[in-house]
């Protein structure tokens, strides 16, 4: 179980102790898209949603969430979050949420910018299910990412095969 690092010599969950990790600015952009129907788009992007102006909303939804990372998953280290950015695209069916963070430390930031993504989704399609309950969040997934010791990774250098 020796690369497995949130696992003890017992087989054990534990926190990964990153006190001998270098202080190095850690960033990362993680996406996540939402499919609905083109006439659910329209209203959001008109803001004709009965529950207030979803992409605002969604977009505080998804920071706090980024900010709250190590109470909602249980290994994580707490981190001071210099940046948490969310962009949206609107398309015709579907929405691309993006978040980029960053902060110095010891450890990544990807899993806040997973967090963020995903709660964004979460809360676009809490302000519309209403009028489609069928949306669908797929794709949730880290982009990049640089700092630390296993350096930069970028997705699209990489194979990418997301799972349908």
């Amino acid at each position: 179980m020796d690369d497995l690092t949130h696992l003890d010599e017992q087989g054990h969950a534990r926190m990964v102790d990153v006190g001998d990790k270098a202080v190095t600015r850690r960033t990362a952009i993680a996406s996540a898209q939402l499919h609905t129907r083109p006439e659910v788009i329209e209203k959001i992007a008109n803001g004709q949603i009965p529950k207030g102006n979803v992409l605002a909303t969604a977009r505080l939804a998804g920071i706090m969430a980024a900010k709250r990372t190590a109470d909602l998953i249980p290994l994580c280290h707490p981190l001071p979050l210099e940046t948490v950015r969310l962009d949206f695209d609107v398309r015709e069916d579907a929405i691309t949420i993006s978040s980029t963070t960053a902060a110095t430390a010891r450890t990544g930031v990807e899993m806040e910018a997973l967090t963020a993504v995903a709660v964004a989704a979460l809360t676009i399609y809490d302000m519309i299910k209403a009028m489609d309950r069928t949306a669908v969040i797929e794709h949730i997934r880290l982009e990049e990412k640089s700092g630390g010791k296993s350096g930069h990774f970028v997705r699209s250098a990489q194979r990418d095969n997301p799972p349908r």
